[in-house]
């Protein structure tokens, strides 16, 4: 809820040491998770690995090195549900498409580092004048962790040269990217950004917008009579503003999408040769449960050293506190990454369960899905969905390899159908023309989103595309 949100603002717990070795444990993907293991084993006597092939769940001794026979069991004979555990597999070399369609569909299987402001500025680019260009990169790099910015325009102005108005204009065009509002100054100037943009397309409460650049501090307080007074309504109607609010507008806009404006939505540039997860059918069957792996990053059973732990008590005592401090840290970090596995385990069994369609099928299929959403449903925070996603990939049934991300992309299935319309376009069709044939399929959206969605695909305007057609022959007969 939009409350919750303001009011962690100011006051925030102290995180715990295992809370924090956890989410820094959680925010690697199984390529980086494996180094930190090794370097923490290099550094501290404590932690040991035994070799040998074990379940990383159980830590049951496994013969074909790949699936516990208990953990890997479905909890029951719904083929719907999938089945989500913790694999020791480390050969990714069982793929279902042959090594022609992989040389062909290389494209599938490689991911550029791409931070926030780059994410914004492709979004943009069409739209920028050529001397507008550096104020927006001032500005998309300037901005905090939520996507917002703190920096007064007037300072901008005066660095550039240029005047307030045009400073002003550049940020309109940021805010009005994905995700909406970035570039904001402030939580309140955000919603009233999305509140505008989402209005052309969606119903919304009455005196929502006087809600909001009114009765700012009544609405995050919950001070719902003196709203009600202040807009002249009820107070039912007071809190079913609030409600709206707090359901479809965020005040941080990269707090849902990025988690850090400056964390890259992967780290790491080339081709996915490690999978974080891996998605197939049940024995092959079309009609079974889907099976999820969520890759363990180690071969063997990470444990505090037992000779560790037992030599102790005859530790010399110049030593003994040193000795204690790396036997607390190592039974940390094997519970803690215990924790981050079974954190991913939950994330998957819901993902792939609302996704399971976008799985199998494609592009097409893929259901509206937020973080804040997947949360509520499994009880976590925001902030842990964020991590759990943030630079890892999914090996699909077809043989894709996707980042996780994607099962939030709530633009694709738009994008999707946008490509299909312009692919069968006879003579090019304009942005509105391409707003009224999507609202004929189900999809309402406003002709600005169409222009970005185009920027993002890589799709010229029409009179671009008038010019790429090819001119057909005709040919005559001898």
């Amino acid at each position: 809820m939009l409350i919750r949100q303001l009011q962690s603002v100011d006051i925030r717990p102290i995180p715990t040491a295992h809370l924090t070795t956890t989410m820094s444990l959680l925010v690697l993907n199984i390529s980086e998770l494996s180094e930190k293991i090794i370097s923490e084993m290099a550094a501290n006597p404590a932690m040991d690995i035994v070799e040998g092939h074990f379940c990383p769940n159980c830590q049951r001794p496994l013969l074909d090195s790949t699936h516990c026979p208990i953990c890997s069991r479905p909890k029951d004979l719904d083929s719907s549900n999938p089945i989500v555990f913790v694999s020791a597999r480390n050969d990714f070399h069982n793929h279902p498409l042959e090594s022609e369609d992989l040389e062909n569909d290389f494209e599938d299987y490689t991911y550029e580092t791409e931070d926030l402001p780059t994410y914004v500025l492709k979004q943009i680019s069409s739209e920028l004048e050529i001397e507008d260009r550096p104020i927006a990169a001032h500005i998309l790099t300037s901005l905090d962790e939520d996507g917002l910015l703190r920096n007064p325009l007037i300072e901008i102005a005066a660095f550039y040269h240029v005047s307030p108005r045009q400073v002003e204009r550049v940020q309109k065009i940021i805010q009005s990217a994905d995700p909406l509002g970035v570039g904001s100054s402030s939580p309140k100037q955000a919603l009233l950004v999305q509140l505008e943009i989402l209005s052309q397309t969606n119903d919304i409460p009455p005196h929502t917008k006087e809600a909001i650049a009114e009765g700012w501090d009544f609405l995050t307080h919950q001070q719902y009579p003196e709203l009600s007074h202040l807009l002249g309504v009820t107070i039912t109607q007071a809190k079913e503003i609030a409600r709206f609010v707090g359901s479809n507008l965020n005040p941080y806009p990269a707090r849902a999408n990025w988690g850090d404006a400056r964390q890259p939505t992967t780290p790491y540039r080339g081709a996915f040769y490690r999978p974080d997860v891996i998605i197939s059918l049940l024995n092959n069957d079309e009609n079974g449960p889907l099976v999820v792996e969520v890759i363990s990053p180690i071969d063997g059973k990470l444990q505090v050293n037992p000779l560790f732990r037992s030599g102790i008590k005859d530790a010399d005592p110049d030593k003994l506190e040193q000795w204690h401090s790396d036997l607390e840290r190592a039974t940390l970090f094997v519970k803690c990454l215990q924790q981050r596995n079974q954190a991913i385990v939950r994330l998957m069994e819901r993902i792939v369960t609302i996704q399971h369609d976008f799985i199998l099928n494609g592009d097409s299929y893929l259901q509206p899905l937020t973080r804040a959403r997947l949360a509520r449903e499994i009880e976590v925070h925001e902030s842990t969905i964020s991590r759990s996603v943030s630079g890892k990939t999914a090996l699909l049934p077809s043989g894709k390899i996707i980042p996780l991300s994607k099962f939030f992309d709530r633009s694709l299935q738009v994008r999707t159908e946008l490509q299909k319309i312009i692919q069968e376009e006879g003579q090019p069709l304009t942005d509105m023309e391409l707003v009224d044939l999507l609202m004929q399929r189900g999809y309402k959206v406003a002709r600005r989103t169409i222009a970005k969605y185009r920027s993002m695909e890589g799709i010229m305007p029409s009179h671009g595309r008038k010019k790429l057609k090819p001119k057909k022959l005709i040919y005559q007969s001898p």
